[in-house]
């Protein structure tokens, strides 16, 4: 397995791949590259790998995608780790997410945060490595809180018993037969009936996915905080009454209620969760095991988190507005205060390299172009066509001061080249 850094090759474009004989001879002197899709049109850099003839060497190049996955498919995997420009801080992706998920309005923005082939073969990992099972359980645990919340649903649900000298619903014969007649209980028979209570297949689906969780949990030390334990202790109590007996033709065939969106997203999750350990809670525990391929999008990720971070300090309804469409055009976040103080167009980078430099000329040029978008300065409420949106870029400091937003700051930093183009630095948590 090959492992480097997110952004490697951040300082230096196209950075030297250090390889292994035996992984030389699997690349074959060849090109390989991979991209996650974002959304339908949007198509991110995973990792660039290039064969120089003249130096026969490798040049590797990541974006801020990270995750495993095949370069060469069942023979020689990559796992970007979730790494800054140096080797001593982590970014701590869980924490992020955790902070994140706060907001509950950030559930709904969860699309497309990690792509999962399950139809690739399965990659072997350690379990310090295996950084979507922890984000995948704390997204299931998030979203199981806002349904007890609100109170599991009670829904009609089969239920088969062997019932002795009375019968209730449909008497299943066969069963009745091969069970018990041909072994002379003669007073027993097999029924089908429904009752109307907690134990429907969505909340037994959820029970089994909450005992993986714990599972889960015990075995990963960056779950094993107070906020995860306090989300377990307010969850099971609400299931205390609930089987977890399930079977994979149940898991498979279920479907959702529409009016119960909630149980739509933990029902999705759940699915994928018991799928990625193939059903199998003895597996949670090794410290090997096999995983299908997957990304995680870190600059998707760091959007959710500065959506949280302006709620905190902007919490009216629709003063922070997140990815709104404007003629197939989608900026990061629109803000737009009551006070009428702040009306800015914001965008969201993933990129340490503003402490350092100048906003590219390709960034200034997207943000701005979303600030002269009649639409959104319609939605902003803009009505002088002599004034310019102030756009500002937000982007992730280890060197910041700011570990929030800081209001009076907050449009302080205003680019020298550009008018009306401010930059902000915050912290991201580290580990």
């Amino acid at each position: 397995m090959i492992v480097v850094n997110e952004h490697y090759g951040y300082n230096y474009e196209n950075s030297l791949l250090e390889l292994s004989e035996e992984q030389k001879v699997m690349l074959q002197q060849q090109n390989f590259s991979q991209h996650f899709q974002r959304s339908k049109n949007t198509n991110e850099l995973c990792f660039d790998i290039q064969f120089n003839e003249e130096d026969e060497v490798y040049r590797l190049n990541s974006s801020y995608i990270v995750g495993v996955n095949w370069i060469v498919k069942g023979k020689l995997p990559i796992y970007i780790k979730p790494k800054l420009n140096n080797d001593i801080s982590e970014v701590n992706y869980l924490l992020m997410l955790f902070e994140a998920l706060k907001e509950t309005e950030n559930i709904k923005h969860l699309d497309n945060l990690y792509s999962i082939d399950f139809n690739a073969p399965l990659i072997q990992i350690e379990q310090q490595q295996d950084i979507l099972s922890p984000l995948l359980i704390l997204e299931f645990l998030t979203i199981l809180k806002q349904i007890v919340k609100k109170g599991l649903k009670k829904s009609y649900y089969d239920v088969t018993q062997n019932l002795n000298t009375r019968v209730k619903g449909k008497v299943l014969v066969n069963a009745s037969v091969k069970k018990n007649h041909t072994k002379s209980k003669m007073h027993f028979n097999y029924c089908k009936y429904q009752e109307f209570g907690y134990n429907s297949i969505e909340n037994r689906l959820l029970k089994r996915t909450l005992e993986f969780a714990k599972a889960v949990i015990s075995n990963h030390k960056t779950l094993s905080t107070e906020s995860v334990k306090y989300l377990i202790n307010y969850i099971s109590p609400a299931f205390t009454n609930v089987s977890s007996e399930i079977s994979l033709k149940e898991v498979t065939n279920l479907k959702h209620n529409p009016f119960f969106k909630e149980y739509k997203s933990a029902v999705q999750i759940s699915k994928i969760i018991l799928k990625r350990f193939s059903y199998n809670i003895s597996q949670v525990s090794e410290t090997k095991y096999k995983t299908p391929p997957f990304w995680i999008d870190m600059p998707k990720l760091f959007e959710l988190y500065l959506f949280k971070k302006l709620k905190e300090v902007f919490p009216l309804r629709n003063e922070v507005i997140y990815h709104k469409k404007f003629h197939s055009l989608e900026p990061d976040i629109l803000l737009n205060s009551k006070c009428g103080n702040f009306k800015v167009v914001i965008d969201a980078k993933y990129k340490p390299r503003y402490e350092e430099g100048k906003i590219s000329h390709k960034d200034a040029a997207q943000v701005s172009g979303y600030g002269r978008l009649k639409s959104i300065r319609k939605e902003l409420k803009i009505e002088n066509d002599n004034l310019l949106t102030d756009t500002l870029i937000i982007y992730t400091s280890n060197n910041s001061k700011n570990s929030d937003i800081v209001i009076d700051e907050l449009l302080s930093q205003e680019d020298k080249r550009y008018l009306k183009l401010y930059k902000y630095s915050i912290q991201i948590p580290v580990m």
